[in-house]
């Protein structure tokens, strides 16, 4: 492990205890003020003079979402949390000391939460704008449940909550705001969630221990590493991502857990939450509140981050894409691709927005940007070779195309960890492009498959 790492881990596991504590304050201030409290005291420990970077994001985002309409404010604040993130990048072009890498997890979360917020803002100016219908109850409901009316103080608190301050997960305001105002916090199996949620986590972190102390990203930048042969480049990157995942893994279940020991996240199972979105089924929500309290049943579905299962053994990669970092993944889905007009650049942009999140490295453009052909190269090999398919032969199917999935993944985050365009296209040349080879391989033969079914259905209806 790292020292960034270790300083992760203990900050991630103490943490944990804090929402008891936060959980035993009776008002909204008093919460507020104590999670916002240890998580400006943890940005300044891990930040020290780079914590004015996420003040300035706040301050400003904030006064854009107070004085901007709400018909324009969310636009305001994407063009000034995503541009302030180049400044933030580049600061010792300007003179300034270069950010550490803590800082720049504090401001990456921050910028999510900042956009997430103005979109919220104005996602309620436009529910109010809705004229009455027959479904008055539902806007009753969605104005009771979903919109939010936060003051520039609670902004200000919300952007430094000590929960999901370094690694996640992202939560709405208005799932901080429902965490705050919780009238039944004491029926809400906080201990019982932390404890299952936890059971994965020796295996994640020992995994990932021992293997990253044996085989490291560095070394696949030497030039002793291209000595070795074609072999040994090509399956370096399966230990690669397998201690990428692990790392992973272990960060967000703690970080998970550090949310439900908070009651953040927390609702009834029978007003079906989704992840990052919160409950479904707001009818269901508000009928709970007649029932006996004790009989309510509750889950963290909201701020569930990461499906190990989803992630290791659903077969595509459009699937597998699914059930990692998936509160980020829904606000890329919810603020970014859905609001695309031009149906056909929705992938394109949400991943060019994804990468653009994750720092300014070439490396993340060319693993994000692969994933596009990727998606049309898996549908059109289901198209042509599993949608009419026996049974037997989708699970075969399935079966190669886990194979396949796996193998992308791996190919992909060599680019992530390599970073430089140099070294990342240095190890993809010293394996053929392999990756990219498969994937115009997989578009000939998909759409070759497809054209001859399609031909052999049209005879058949001829005759």
């Amino acid at each position: 492990m790292t020292p960034d790492d270790w300083v992760y881990a203990i900050l991630l596991i103490i943490s944990v205890p804090f929402g008891h504590l936060l959980r035993q304050y009776d008002t909204v201030r008093q919460k507020q003020i104590f999670s916002s409290g240890i998580g400006a005291l943890m940005a300044a420990f891990v930040c020290g003079f780079s914590l004015i970077h996420s003040f300035i994001t706040a301050l400003v985002n904030s006064l854009i979402v107070v004085v901007i309409s709400p018909r324009y404010c969310h636009m305001v604040s994407f063009v000034w949390c995503f541009g302030y993130l180049v400044f933030f990048r580049t600061t010792h072009y300007f003179g300034l000391p270069k950010v550490p890498a803590h800082s720049n997890a504090v401001q990456l979360l921050l910028t999510l939460k900042m956009v997430g917020l103005a979109f919220e803002i104005h996602d309620t100016a436009e529910n109010k704008k809705q004229p009455p219908s027959e479904q008055d109850k539902t806007k009753e409901l969605v104005a009771k449940y979903q919109n939010i009316n936060p003051s520039f103080v609670d902004m200000m608190l919300y952007a430094y909550c000590y929960i999901g301050l370094l690694t996640g997960p992202y939560f709405k305001y208005r799932t901080y705001y429902d965490m705050l105002h919780q009238k039944q916090s004491s029926n809400i199996p906080t201990v019982e969630s932390t404890i299952n949620r936890l059971k994965s986590l020796p295996l994640f972190g020992i995994s990932y221990m021992v293997l990253s102390h044996y085989m490291t990203v560095e070394y696949a930048a030497t030039d002793e590493f291209y000595e070795h042969s074609f072999l040994y480049r090509l399956f370096y990157m399966v230990p690669m991502f397998v201690i990428l995942r692990m790392r992973l893994y272990s960060a967000w279940v703690l970080s998970e857990c550090v949310c439900m020991t908070a009651g953040l996240g927390a609702y009834p199972v029978a007003s079906s939450p989704r992840c990052g979105q919160g409950p479904k089924d707001l009818q269901a929500l508000e009928d709970v509140e007649k029932l006996d309290p004790s009989s309510v049943e509750y889950d963290f579905e909201t701020i569930h981050n990461i499906d190990a299962n989803g992630c290791e053994f659903t077969p595509t990669v459009r699937e597998g894409m699914r059930f990692w970092n998936m509160t980020v993944q829904y606000w890329l889905a919810t603020y970014i691709y859905r609001r695309v007009p031009v149906k056909a650049l929705r992938t394109f942009l949400t991943m060019s927005v994804s990468a653009f999140w994750h720092g300014i490295y070439p490396g993340y453009y060319l693993s994000f940007l692969t994933v596009p052909p990727i998606l049309l190269a898996e549908g059109v090999m289901a198209d042509g070779f599993r949608k009419d398919a026996t049974p037997r032969g989708q699970k075969i199917f399935d079966w190669v195309s886990w194979i396949f999935k796996m193998r992308a993944f791996e190919y992909m985050c060599m680019g992530f960890l390599l970073l430089s365009l140099e070294d990342t296209v240095r190890y993809w040349r010293s394996i053929y492009f392999i990756g990219h080879l498969i994937i115009v391989m997989f578009l000939v033969i998909g759409v070759s498959k497809k054209k001859e079914s399609n031909s052999q259905k049209g005879k058949e209806k001829e005759s």
